[in-house]
């Protein structure tokens, strides 16, 4: 009887065990999907953890080796336990859009500044934003050296700073594309107002009112406003989701159509995330120079790469001056600034006369200061934080909108940027559930802004640049309600 006993109370003990160092792993593991414990942080010690939690040492050893054995943590001799990337929950990623090409006049500004607007209130959760966290950005270093700036030149001389910019802030860009194997000509760099204004004067100078650019679909609607803006018809392309434009549909509708020029995104693209490979990019950049087409790349997020160097961008290969490619500091260093740029290849001399034109001039003050800092240099550390960041981030996202979203719900997975392309059930009307959602303030991009054709009803834009925090959470698990009650009652209707 004794020994039955005492083999009972050794296999119950074993039970409390097994239960603690899994119950232990499990809150680990939450901590790190919260945000708690960072991609390469470590973790608490052994000794530590085991008087945290109040369990024993051999229990905290069991629960990290668990996590160790699941890739969520890795071991360092002499130093501990490390948080490791944590994989993605599995996702399948939305569908390129399969709609016949049809060439449509585009009228998307009014949706998209109303829905602007209401992302400025300071009580909304901004998932909604268009805009990084301003927070990241070294704004206080970058004042500081406008304000020295303006304190040493009273009376700035304008001409210094015409078309095509200031020369040293020329220099910086052009040794930056060079230092990342984009060897590139100062001479053809016009400094603009932004990406936007790069865009719009690129489009200016290669199509005119009337004329049908083809653009991708979903696209950013930066480039629909540019359409729209000069009296042009837009007509969308299918795109897939991680491969980016379907070259072969473009090379049909070339067929068909006569197109003036094309706009992508071949790096980050906002709002699917993916980047094109270089066999695309070269597919397509031949595609367009064997038709005499320019293409408007649009490369605003190239320095927020996920991965381990930069990618390459149509402009790697442009042999006949047909890429216009466009760029910015607003996405990666400030936004307040506005400091952009154009490589126009063989419309350059069109682009720096529309500029002088357009706008004279872009402001002297701030070009001078992100000259300054980026010769200084901090650039790239700023950049591994942020890109560290926004990684993070994107995973967290990602896996709390699986989670309490309704089912069927799928995610891009975006290899950049900060931006994650939602695709709801087709009973879920995003600008219904955009308006329930600003009644509870919280902002979301409506997916009508990324069509000319009123597509993309069923999907929705959410930002993960801003902190990762508790209200963050909650308005996900909100949002989620929503789209789960709309999803309910549209099969309850049915």
């Amino acid at each position: 009887m004794r020994k039955e006993y005492s083999c009972r109370l050794k296999t119950f003990k074993a039970v409390c065990i097994v239960l603690l160092y899994e119950k232990l792993a499990a809150e680990v593991e939450e901590g790190m999907r919260r945000g708690v414990f960072a991609v390469g942080e470590r973790v608490p010690s052994v000794r530590q953890a085991s008087t945290q939690y109040d369990v024993s040492i051999k229990t905290v050893l069991r629960a990290y080796a668990l996590l160790e054995s699941r890739g969520l943590l890795e071991t360092r001799p002499q130093s501990g336990y490390f948080v490791r990337e944590m994989p993605a929950a599995k996702a399948e990623p939305p569908t390129a859009s399969q709609t016949p090409a049809v060439a449509s006049t585009v009228d998307v500004s009014r949706l998209v500044l109303s829905t602007l607007r209401s992302i400025r209130s300071e009580d909304a959760t901004p998932l909604g934003s268009p805009y990084p966290d301003p927070s990241l950005f070294p704004w206080r270093k970058i004042n500081q050296l406008a304000n020295a700036i303006a304190r040493r030149h009273s009376s700035w001389n304008l001409i210094d700073d015409l078309p095509p910019g200031n020369p040293e802030l020329i220099r910086q860009i052009a040794r930056r594309y060079a230092e990342n194997g984009v060897p590139v000509d100062p001479d053809e760099i016009v400094i603009t107002v932004g990406a936007t204004e790069a865009i719009n004067l690129s489009l200016q100078a290669v199509a005119k009112p009337g004329d049908t650019v083809a653009v991708e679909s979903p696209t950013y609607y930066a480039m629909l406003h540019a359409i729209e803006r000069m009296g042009m018809r837009a007509i969308e392309v299918p795109t897939h989701s991680s491969e980016g434009i379907d070259i072969d549909a473009l090379a049909n509708i070339i067929g068909e159509h006569e197109i003036s020029a094309c706009m992508v995104m071949p790096n980050f693209q906002n709002p699917l995330g993916f980047v094109m490979s270089d066999a695309n990019k070269k597919r397509l950049v031949a595609l367009l120079a064997t038709h005499e087409i320019p293409v408007i790349e649009n490369d605003v997020y190239q320095e927020l790469y996920f991965g381990d160097v930069r990618p390459s961008a149509l402009k790697n290969f442009d042999k006949k001056g047909l890429v216009l490619h466009c760029a910015s500091f607003s996405k990666s260093l400030t936004a307040s600034y506005r400091i952009g740029w154009a490589m126009p290849g063989r419309f350059r001399r069109q682009v720096e006369k529309l500029k002088f034109l357009n706008t004279l001039t872009t402001p002297s003050v701030p070009q001078v200061a992100v000259a300054d800092y980026l010769r200084q240099g901090g650039y790239d550390h700023h950049l591994r934080h942020v890109r560290r960041v926004y990684r993070q981030q994107a995973r967290l996202m990602i896996a709390t909108v699986l989670r309490f979203f309704p089912a069927g719900t799928q995610t891009s997975e975006p290899m950049g940027g900060y931006v994650l392309w939602v695709e709801l059930p087709s009973s879920v009307d995003s600008m219904k559930l955009y308006k329930a959602a600003l009644d509870r303030g919280i902002t979301i991009g409506p997916g009508t802004m990324f069509s000319s054709r009123d597509a993309f009803r069923h999907f929705i834009r959410l930002n993960y640049s801003y902190p990762w925090n508790i209200q963050t959470e909650a308005a996900l698990k909100t949002l989620g309600e929503l789209a789960d009650s709309m999803a309910g009652r549209r099969q309850h209707e049915r």
